[in-house]
């Protein structure tokens, strides 16, 4: 049996994070990981690059988190976005800032940062414990008792940091919240944040829910890239401060997919390439102005055959056209699985 002033279950960010701190204030220290190695979601995060943190105040970091900021904000005033990037570079991390204020190690490797984590927790005296999966935490006269696949664990203080439900392959498979509800914590219903959304089909409509410019991917199920993923999780809220289901809210997204231009930079822009090849065809034409996979959609929605010369195009079907390329609304039926998003809202 393993006796320890605090046992922290969980080698990700916050376990790490959690557990080099308690140990540099003093405390024995037991990081628990059921994986062979730490920080296994870190490794996969920024495509492989790791998204550190964002370059900004505060004021401008809370105001973008999605719910309950209130919480996080002692939190971030005791190791603000600057005390982050400094303690990652004091572990010999090299940082660098782009665009949208977002930091990156200047390898652009996300292991270095899983190193940095984990020399951070062993060298203030924590010690790791990889490939030791805790089965139960029992409540004790003077601490917890968790039952792992090896010994069993005594411990005063117990720290949850097992993740969510998302990324199920990585070991996040909701163990944390099961043992905080048996420990008698109220859990929030768990919902997919940060994930691409599903679509049914193309039409008009709307009402104004959440707007951003970026990056964005139409996938063979719906939309996704970082665009949609910082979105989906404001929907999310939405639904859920409403109470509704996405079939019940009928939100759609209104794509503004030549946004440098005004409708009528977008019209002169048009007459100009339609006359500078009066006979290339209106799907010819159409790969001048999207992506491939969109053609076939804005064939079927203008109506307009395939074939036929874009220069003959009247006025009123040039118009139309514009009106799409600057206002192309899609019906949102749902997201992809919570297994597949990043994090998990709840």
């Amino acid at each position: 049996m393993k006796k320890t002033d605090i046992a922290v279950i969980g080698g990700g960010a916050a376990g790490l994070m959690a557990a080099g701190r308690a140990a540099s204030l003093g405390a024995r220290v037991l990081l628990l990981e059921q994986n062979e190695k730490i920080g296994r979601k870190i490794g996969i995060t920024g495509k492989g690059r790791c998204n550190v943190t964002n370059a900004c105040d505060l004021r401008t970091f809370m105001d973008q988190v999605v719910t309950n900021g209130r919480f996080l904000y002692s939190a971030l005033n005791r190791l603000d976005p600057a005390g982050m990037m400094a303690l990652l570079e004091k572990e010999g991390v090299p940082l660098k800032t782009e665009r949208g204020s977002r930091v990156f190690p200047v390898s652009d490797c996300s292991f270095d940062i899983v190193d940095a984590l984990g020399r951070y927790a062993r060298q203030n005296g924590g010690r790791l414990m990889t490939g030791t999966a805790v089965r139960s935490i029992r409540p004790t006269g003077e601490g917890f008792c968790l039952d792992t696949d090896g010994e069993t664990v005594e411990a005063r203080r117990v720290i949850l940091a097992t993740g969510g439900k998302s990324y199920s392959v990585t070991g996040s498979r909701g163990d944390g919240l099961t043992w905080a509800a048996q420990l008698g914590h109220a859990i929030v219903d768990c919902r997919p944040g940060l994930i691409p959304l599903t679509v049914l089909y193309f039409e008009t409509g709307g009402k104004k829910i959440y707007e951003d410019f970026g990056e964005m991917l139409f996938t063979h199920f719906g939309v996704s890239g970082p665009m949609i993923l910082s979105g989906s999780s404001r929907l999310q809220q939405y639904l859920r401060r409403k109470g509704l289901t996405w079939k019940e809210a009928g939100i759609r997204l209104h794509l503004d997919l030549k946004s440098a231009l005004s409708a009528e930079e977008l019209d002169r822009r048009l007459i100009r390439e339609m006359e500078a090849a009066p006979g290339k065809s209106f799907r010819n034409f159409l790969g001048t102005l999207l992506p491939q996979k969109l053609i076939g959609v804005f064939i079927r929605l203008t109506g307009i055959p395939a074939e036929r010369r874009a220069a003959d195009l009247d006025r009123e079907e040039r118009k139309n056209l514009g009106r799409l390329l600057k206002d192309l609304v899609i019906t949102v039926t749902g997201t992809r699985p919570l297994e597949e998003a990043i994090i998990t809202m709840g």
